[in-house]
């Protein structure tokens, strides 16, 4: 893998839709149950300064992937409730490297802090008991002409979290800012 490659897929690239057991489903769930506790104990502190350093060469800054992680995961918590009421609905996409430009995106992150940590609280409501055949429920994204199960959200979610939390640890990591 290449230096960008590494500095833009710190944990390997996306996962594949797949069969998934309950152990990796717990996992799953657990990681999204956990991760806006970890992401803002990474970054609550950070002045403005850091937070306006991209992670990578070409990348966001700190602020805008911490904004873009409650995007998507707001959009995913939409997906997912879509998913669980209605017959494989065609999802609405949106154009992400746009929306990292839009005015909210320059706002403190306390913000989209306070909203992953209550979002993720719900959403992770809404996952915890779901029997096989909701898990198994399919939403079709057109962007990539793909089906997904509520399942693969989870999978996709986990390691969405995990991604953006690596992409923000190893530049902390890389310029010496870790207490």
């Amino acid at each position: 893998m290449s230096t960008i490659d590494a500095l833009r897929y710190p944990i390997g690239p996306m996962p594949a839709p797949q069969y998934y057991t309950e152990e990796q489903l717990k996992t799953n769930l657990d990681a999204i149950a956990t991760y806006p506790r970890k992401l803002t104990e990474l970054v609550e502190t950070w002045p403005d300064m850091l937070l306006d350093v991209p992670y990578r060469p070409e990348g966001w800054t700190v602020r805008q992937v911490v904004h873009h992680v409650a995007d998507s995961h707001m959009n995913a918590y939409i997906r997912t409730r879509l998913a669980l009421t209605e017959d494989n609905p065609r999802i609405s996409p949106y154009e992400e490297q746009e929306w990292a430009k839009l005015a909210d995106s320059s706002l403190p992150v306390a913000p989209s802090l306070a909203l992953l940590t209550n979002l993720h609280l719900r959403w992770v409501r809404c996952l915890r008991d779901l029997s096989p055949d909701q898990l198994a429920r399919t939403y079709l994204h057109p962007g990539n002409q793909q089906t997904y199960t509520v399942a693969d959200v989870l999978a996709l979610y986990a390691w969405h979290g995990e991604h953006h939390y690596q992409h923000i640890a190893r530049l902390a990591q890389r310029n010496g800012w870790e207490g």
